[in-house]
């Protein structure tokens, strides 16, 4: 099928090529979480404007709303440029699969973008030209629009974890969508869109509650300080918790359909039943680790049972290594999986047959095309594994995935225990609070005075500086997140279907090399003004048509 790639294409393209995408997916997801986040944090401030009819209210959200504005209109450029790579530098991933991955990318760009973009006109000029209802209405829609925007992005990505929904032609040599609602709904689709949204949401309230502490230490905008840091601190409370939550689920539907990608994160060389979550183990950041050889990373320390439970619900659960996926296992329950080897070999005979009907079609031989076509589709399900060479070429890059998944997790717990730790030091819940103060007056990490009767804008500086150093570690998480993601499914551009280098398009690696350097130039200089602007909008600070009245 695409045969001739292995003679005309170096690999400095593919990896070149590959570069450039993750350099554009990574800057692009610095801005899109940020724009969800603050999409409901605004959101939420101006639903209290309408219910109360307090300008402070309106005035404070049209604050938030020019940060998200700043970092919307820097989303979009990124997100344009990202789409337009799939033609320039994986012109046979798009050719091969664009009437399946071109679907939801259009509903985005006709669907989410005409939203976003009639919305968030009525949000920033129709605050004196419409009714409170209305322009409460197109803020949240303006959300919303964003939201939808990252369904159908969320889709397509999900679509190339588990493919489903679609049927491979032989006539046409191109995977056909054969039921949209499959694909636009399948529950991978549905577990990655609630856990990144929901993560969009942590850095949101991280960015927000840092913005808040920086004026309780200047002790400036006291009360836009202390509201929005309520707001915030609730919101990312509950999306830390949420996104435990749905990592949960991703994780079963990772086991399922991409075990590999499993047994990379955790470092499992040989798994089992009763498999144990590793905590920490000594795993090196900078080589693949020799897991035909090694039992397990030196130094590991685990929660028993616990990556069965994550697996498979049950904490007796059957797991496979890196090891039983090479060299084929037998599940518990009588379930067979064939050795790479053997996927391999069944590739090479669809690739075979595929070649042979429609050179029998070609010919008019109706009967070797319907016996050819028959081994077609019995091997189908691995032709993707025909265009390997070494079965090892299918464990993606254990460090980056152990690593990246480690510091998700690890971050992810800091923020519960941080969001948790504000709305008991800002809202006043019986004993509770109060044994949570005294201990921290117990570590010097509280005046005494403030054990027993404590005013939240004179939180100690240790706090303000911990908030504002969480912004970066939240985008930190989120990266790694998408690291996970799209290192563990290495080398495959479409899950078990079609590998990196039977995507790429037929380019000089110069060309990819300059265009990848222009791009990097380009997205830091959009990093470094969008930054700018913000930090100057904020030491700004919100305008007030009227004074608020608990100002400093």
């Amino acid at each position: 099928m695409f045969s001739h790639l292995f003679l005309s294409v170096d690999a400095g393209t593919i990896d070149w090529s590959r570069a450039q995408f993750a350099l554009t997916a990574i800057y692009h997801w610095l801005f899109v979480p940020l724009t969800l986040g603050l999409a409901v944090i605004m959101g939420i401030i101006e639903t209290k404007f309408y219910c109360t009819g307090d300008t402070f209210w309106r005035d404070a959200a049209k604050f938030w709303q020019k940060l998200f504005g700043i970092n919307f209109a820097m989303g979009v450029a990124t997100g344009i440029i990202l789409e337009f790579e799939f033609g320039t530098n994986w012109s046979n991933y798009s050719w091969f699969v664009g009437d399946i991955f071109g679907a939801p990318l259009a509903i985005e760009g006709i669907l989410a973008f005409f939203m976003e973009s009639t919305f968030v006109a009525v949000m920033y000029f129709g605050w004196k030209k419409v009714s409170r209802g209305f322009h409460l209405a197109s803020t949240w829609l303006t959300g919303l629009g964003a939201t939808i925007s990252a369904w159908w992005i969320l889709v397509a990505n999900a679509w190339m974890q588990n493919p489903v929904g679609c049927e491979f032609n032989p006539d046409t040599m191109r995977n056909e969508m054969v039921d949209f609602f499959a694909v636009a709904f399948s529950p991978f689709a549905v577990g990655k869109f609630f856990h990144t949204v929901i993560s969009a949401w942590i850095i949101g309230a991280v960015f927000c509650v840092g913005v808040c502490s920086w004026y309780l230490m200047k002790k400036r905008e006291v009360r836009l300080a202390k509201e929005s840091l309520k707001i915030g601190a609730i919101v990312g409370l509950v999306a830390s918790l949420g996104a435990a939550f749905t990592g949960h689920i991703s994780g079963q539907q990772v086991a399922k359909a991409q075990p590999m990608k499993l047994a990379a994160m955790e470092a499992l060389y040989n798994g089992g039943t009763d498999q144990g979550l590793t905590a920490v183990a000594l795993v090196n950041p900078f080589c693949q680790p020799d897991y035909a050889n090694e039992e397990s990373p030196a130094l590991k320390i685990e929660v028993p049972y616990a990556l069965s439970v994550m697996a498979t619900n049950d904490p007796h659960g059957y797991v496979p290594g890196i090891n039983d996926i090479l060299n084929g296992y037998t599940t518990p329950d009588g379930h067979v999986e064939p050795s790479v080897d053997e996927k391999m070999e069944m590739g090479r005979k669809a690739i075979a047959a595929l070649a042979a009907y429609r050179k029998a079609k070609k010919a008019g031989d109706e009967q070797n095309a319907a016996s050819e076509l028959a081994v077609l589709k019995a091997n189908m399900q691995y032709m993707g594994y025909g265009y390997i060479k070494d079965k090892h070429d299918i464990v993606p890059y254990v460090p980056v995935n152990f690593w990246a998944f480690r510091l998700m997790v690890g971050l992810g717990c800091v923020f519960i225990v941080f969001f948790a730790l504000i709305l008991l030091l800002v809202y006043e819940i019986p004993y509770v609070s109060v044994i949570v103060r005294r201990l921290l007056a117990t570590f010097g990490l509280l005046p005494e005075t403030e054990a027993d009767s404590y005013d939240s804008t004179r939180l100690p500086d240790w706090h303000h500086w911990l908030a504002i150093a969480l912004i970066p570690l939240a985008y930190i998480a989120s990266e790694s997140g998408w690291l996970v993601a799209e290192f563990g499914r290495q080398p495959w551009t479409i899950q078990d279907m079609l590998p990196t280098w039977a995507a790429i398009s037929d380019l000089h690696s110069s060309s990819v090399i300059v265009t990848f350097f222009l791009f990097l130039i380009l997205f830091t200089t959009m990093l470094a003004v969008e930054i700018s602007i913000l930090l100057k909008q904020i030491k700004k600070g919100p305008e007030y048509e009227q004074l608020p009245a608990a100002t400093d």
